[in-house]
Parts: structure tokens; C-alpha cells; sequence
């Protein structure tokens, strides 16, 4: 079969590049060896928010005396949350599918694809079950997957990842985390929430290692308040047992230095139903056959791409988490968009691209540019900043609808008065924060937004109020 365009892979990307090059008028086969939608659909985005949901309704109910409503015992139906989840979640990927299958000048074909070389007239061949397709140009949209730290015992525990925890349908009595970053503190306040005792173990020296540390702190008292353990600082050695059984973890615990004395490993060990281990991800570059063609790959195995989410051999390009460039749906979705910009005439980039994303504590962690500990890194180079702070508690609607954790950071750059980057721990903080990327995107100077009219009672009527107290970072 000879086509225009081959994708591999039907993530964020994936789907929307193959019917917008089917509406140019160009033949495409799209490739999905597993489930359609990659791991945004299947275990991303939608399953995770949808139980996030079904926690945070739980967690209001046993609030609601807080603001006058009787509701009684509160209990959790875990199976019924997790068919709910999964209803969902199988509506989005049979929306999917017939949204494919019903595109003219799409092929779908459920099998792995591997590149095999160039036919004699350069053109891209493809091989996937007994069938071989030529194409003129590859989009690679392929992912990631877990992966597993090199601990003595893990792999015979069998352990949980964020694909397999969804098909538990049995509350974990103590459901233990190896990874105290986004995908561990997420999973852990939605299990907490749900019902289950949730220990969270991490070997850095605090929770989200990448965020600012007294917004890791204020993440770590805002999940310890609901009642999970986090192990911070520690080392896991030793692994024994199964999960879904029991199992226990050990190793050594690095405590803090105290009056400047050299810290302390001690040791630990934690025992649980469960264990879920996020600690990071792989990207699904192997048995692609980009050795065929090329295609280079880093130490890691991602797929190094140029603005234009060109590889290194011309006509092949990487899309999504796999070309490093995000890691979330949001920037893979983007990446199919400069794609067919530049595909239509375009000079679009990831170059330069704003960094967003969000945590999906509950209140959400919402992240634009350059963090505080960033700023300061680049401080030494001779960049100056403002930066103003303000507590989600002297926030009106916060107060008034009890949400009052988390705080706003606000970075600027003072020679230009353009927005560095903002940090919104709070109530709204994954929807609020993205004004910002848009006045960022506008290049648009922070007085636009300190004096704009805003709605009360909202959060967003507070960037006035926290850019009036703007003060040199130093």
C-alpha cells in the first residue's frame, strides 16, 4: 500500500494529524498496536481526572458539616467508582475510533509498525503484521511507558504502574508509592480519598522535586493534613513480597542535618496491600526499526527533533511525550498543530514554546515559565526579577468556599516588565494560571494585567492586588 503519510502511534497527536492531512486531500494509514488514544485516554488524563472527581466528591461529603449539611456515614463504592471511571474511559476510545474509521482517506491499522529501510525511490517502508506500506513521510507519535527502578525484589512483586492500578476493582487496604512526583501524589490523595491508607516514598528530600521547596512543602502539609505518610530522603534497597498481597519495603532514610552536623541514614521499612511504583517513564522508541533509516535517539531514547519536530533524517518526525520536548497531552496536541502549520505554509516552532502544565493535587498546582529556584538560577547571569507572593488564605473566595490552601507567585522580569512565570497553588490554580501564558504568548507587560477590571468574587481579581506588591528578587 503506498500513502502520503504513515503515523505511528495514536496519542494526543495522532489521530488529529491523520485526519487533518486526510482533509488536505493526502492518503494516511494510522498505526496503533494497543489502545487506541495512548495514555492520555486509556491511563492519562481521563481516567485519573475522572476518579479525581469521584475522590473529591467523597472528600466534600465528609466536610459537609463544615458548611451546615447533614449528610450522615459517608462510605465509597470503589468498584463503582472505578466502572464509572471505566465507562468513561471506554466512551472516549470508541469516540475515537469511529471519529478514524469514519475519516475518508485514513487508514486504520491495528498492528505494530516497523520501519524497514527505503525503497528505491526513497520512500519509507513500513512493515506491520503481513502487510507493507510506503510512505513519503513518517510522524512518530509513540509515547511512553513506566519504568522500573533497579531495586532487588520489585520486579518479582509485580508491581502496580498507572496502567495496571485502573484495573483494580478492590479497595488497597494500605496502597504504598515508590515516587513522590506527579503521577505518586496524585495517585495518593485520590486512593486516600477513596478510602485507602496510602504511604508515599520518595529518595529526593522532598515531594516534586522540581517545584520550589516551600511549594513542595506546602504540598507535603496539605496531603499529610488528610492523612498520607510520606517518606522523603529515602532509599529503598529491598523489596519482598507481591502486590495485591502484601509487601513490604526497606531500605535507608537520610534525615536532615541538624546545627550543621552531616545527615543521619536510618533505617526504614514500610508494609502494605499495594504497591504502586512511579518513579518515571520510558520512552516506546525500541523495536521502531529507526536504525533502518537513521533515525537518532538519545542515552534515554528519546528522539532528539529541530522546531519543525523534525528528526535527523528529512521526512520523519517525532511527536508527543517521545521527542522530550513536554510530556503532556496538552504539548503533544500542540506539536501535531505545528505540524500542519508548517505543512500548510507555516513557520510555527516549538522552539521557544511557554512551558505550562498542572498537578493534579486537589487544590491543583498550576505552572507557567520559570519557577522561583529557576529565576535564581539565571540571576548569576545577570537577569534581574520581581517577584510577589500571596496566600490562597487572604484570598475572598477561597475563604468563602473553605479552599484556602496553596499560595500565588508571581516572577517578572524587571528590565522588561514581561511575565517569567507564575505558580498557583490553590483553588482554580490549573485554570487561572494560563491567563498568564496567554499574556506571555502576547508579550503583553505585567501592568496589563495589574490594571485590568476584574469579576468579584474570583481568585483571578487577586493578580492586581499580588503585582502591586512586586519587589526585586533577591
Amino acid at each position: 500500500m503506498i500513502v502520503n503519510a504513515a503515523i505511528i502511534g495514536s496519542g494526543q497527536a495522532g489521530p488529529a494529524l491523520a485526519t487533518a492531512l486526510a482533509a488536505d486531500g493526502e492518503s494516511v494509514v494510522l498505526f496503533e498496536a494497543a489502545r487506541l488514544g495512548g495514555t492520555c485516554v486509556n491511563s492519562g488524563c481521563t481516567p485519573t481526572k475522572t476518579l479525581r472527581k469521584s475522590a473529591r466528591v467523597a472528600y466534600l461529603a465528609r466536610r459537609a458539616a463544615e458548611f451546615g449539611v447533614d449528610v450522615g456515614p459517608v462510605t465509597v463504592n470503589f468498584r463503582a467508582a472505578m466502572e464509572r471511571m471505566e465507562r468513561i474511559v471506554t466512551a472516549s476510545r470508541d469516540g475515537l475510533g469511529k471519529w478514524i474509521s469514519g475519516t475518508q482517506g485514513v487508514t486504520l491499522v491495528r498492528e505494530h509498525a516497523q520501519l524497514q529501510g527505503r525503497d528505491d525511490s526513497g520512500t519509507f517502508i513500513i512493515r506491520a503484521g503481513d502487510t507493507t506500506y510506503h510512505a513519503d513521510r513518517v510522524y512518530l507519535n509513540v509515547g511512553t511507558h513506566a519504568a522500573l527502578p533497579p531495586v532487588h525484589g520489585l520486579t518479582e512483586c509485580a508491581p502496580l504502574v498507572n496502567d495496571s492500578i485502573l484495573e483494580l476493582r478492590e479497595r488497597p487496604a494500605h496502597l504504598v508509592i515508590l515516587g513522590g512526583s506527579y503521577i505518586g501524589l496524585e495517585f495518593g490523595q485520590i486512593f486516600r480519598r477513596l478510602g485507602s491508607d496510602v504511604t508515599i516514598i520518595e529518595g529526593a528530600s522532598t515531594v516534586v522535586a522540581r517545584e520550589d521547596a516551600d511549594v513542595s512543602a506546602r504540598l507535603v502539609t496539605l496531603l499529610t493534613d488528610e492523612g498520607i505518610t510520606i517518606v522523603c530522603g529515602a532509599s529503598v534497597t529491598d523489596i519482598s513480597g507481591t502486590s495485591g498481597h502484601h509487601v513490604t519495603l526497606s531500605g535507608t532514610r537520610s534525615t536532615p542535618a541538624i546545627d550543621g552536623q552531616t545527615p543521619v541514614a536510618t533505617p526504614f521499612s514500610v508494609s502494605g496491600s499495594h504497591l504502586l511504583v512511579a518513579t518515571g517513564r520510558r520512552p516506546n522508541s525500541a523495536e521502531l526499526g529507526l536504525e533502518s533509516v537513521g533515525v537518532r535517539i538519545d542515552a534515554q531514547g528519546y528522539i532528539p527533533v529541530n522546531g519543525a519536530l523534525e528528526t535527523n533524517v528529512p521526512g520523519i518526525f517525532a511527536l508527543g511525550d517521545v521527542n522530550r520536548r513536554g510530556a503532556f497531552t496538552h504539548t503533544s496536541y500542540q506539536d501535531h498543530e505545528i505540524v500542519i502549520a508548517n505543512r500548510r505554509g507555516g513557520t510555527r516552532t516549538a522552539d521557544g514554546r511557554v512551558t505550562t502544565y498542572a498537578l493534579y493535587t486537589d487544590p491543583p498546582l498550576g505552572r507557567v515559565g520559570l519557577s522561583e529556584t529557576e529565576a535564581r538560577a539565571l540571576m548569576v547571569k545577570g537577569r534581574t526579577f520581581m517577584m510577589a507572593a500571596h496566600d490562597m488564605k487572604f484570598v475572598s473566595r477561597a475563604k468563602e468556599e473553605s479552599e484556602t490552601s496553596g499560595v500565588i507567585k508571581v516572577l517578572v522580569d524587571a528590565d522588561t516588565h514581561r511575565f517569567a512565570g507564575v505558580t498557583l497553588l490553590g483553588i482554580g490554580g490549573d485554570e487561572i494560571v494560563q491567563i498568564i501564558g496567554v499574556l506571555m504568548e502576547a508579550d503583553a507587560p505585567y501592568e496589563a494585567l495589574r490594571d485590568f477590571l476584574p469579576i468579584h468574587p474570583t481568585v483571578t481579581e487577586f493578580f492586581p492586588t499580588v503585582l502591586k506588591k512586586l519587589a526585586p528578587l533577591v
